[in-house]
């Protein structure tokens, strides 16, 4: 009798000649954060999330034509002893050229430094363009791409800066992107906001329209509060246990 496979259970696994290049800069990412953890430097995860108008405003556009909507850009960080005592920021994103902050990522060096001592601060990688054309040395073994700067939306990331004050910056390799608890912290929070966005909406209304306010700036905050000390050593004991695999897998 022939047997139907459930389709939910098929996985589709695509080999690539690249699949070792991903493998050994996973392990030079995880021996350099191993070898900082022993030297004293404590893990934080720096990076940011977009926050779409529309997941606030609760407003479906799906069946409409194309609607430009704002979409703003959160900066954070966190670690295994919660969020970093920094003032996240908040940009707005449109469709003109955003200049970089140069001065964020000094303060954020800085605060954490106060706050912690030395920090590797792990950062996730952007996908590279040269990332499927890998180098070789000299005996032709591909090595792992290591980037001068980690550019993201609305900074930049320097190693020299981290150095400056301490610290080390460690780019995620991209394929790897799960291993970094700030995303699960993300999600977490963008599910208070669809739960929660009703009690910080206030209505108003005239002889001709009716308004909607919302409370932004005081739901983006309740919703990163809401992600707790208790729930970051959950997210960073999750992401040890994948990094221990790795170790026992590719070493």
């Amino acid at each position: 009798m022939a047997r139907l496979t459930n389709p939910l259970l098929k996985n589709i696994i695509i080999r690539t000649q690249f699949d070792s290049v991903r493998k050994k800069q996973c392990l030079q990412y995880l021996n350099t954060l191993r070898t900082l953890q022993y030297d004293g430097y404590k893990t934080v995860y720096f990076g940011e999330t977009e926050i779409p108008e529309t997941l606030v405003t609760g407003e479906d556009f799906s069946d409409s034509y194309y609607i430009h909507t704002p979409t703003w850009c959160i900066l954070h960080a966190g670690g295994s002893q919660g969020w970093v005592p920094w003032k996240y920021r908040m940009f707005l994103r449109d469709d003109l050229c955003i200049k970089k902050e140069d001065s964020i990522f000094f303060e954020f060096c800085d605060v954490v430094k106060k706050a912690y001592g030395k920090c590797a601060i792990v950062v996730k990688g952007q996908r590279q363009q040269d990332e499927m054309k890998p180098k070789a040395d000299k005996e032709g073994e591909a090595q792992a791409y290591v980037p001068t700067s980690v550019n993201l939306t609305s900074i930049v990331c320097s190693p020299g800066v981290a150095k400056s004050y301490g610290h080390e910056l460690i780019s995620l390799p991209s394929p790897y992107n799960y291993l970094n608890p700030l995303d699960s912290a993300w999600s977490s929070m963008k599910w208070f906001i669809i739960n929660n966005r009703k009690e910080f909406s206030l209505q108003s209304a005239d002889n001709v329209y009716t308004y909607q306010y919302i409370l932004f700036s005081d739901l983006i905050s309740k919703g990163i509060e809401k992600v707790n000390p208790s729930k970051w050593k959950a997210l960073t004991k999750k992401v040890r246990r994948w990094e221990n695999y790795y170790l026992g897998k590719y070493s």
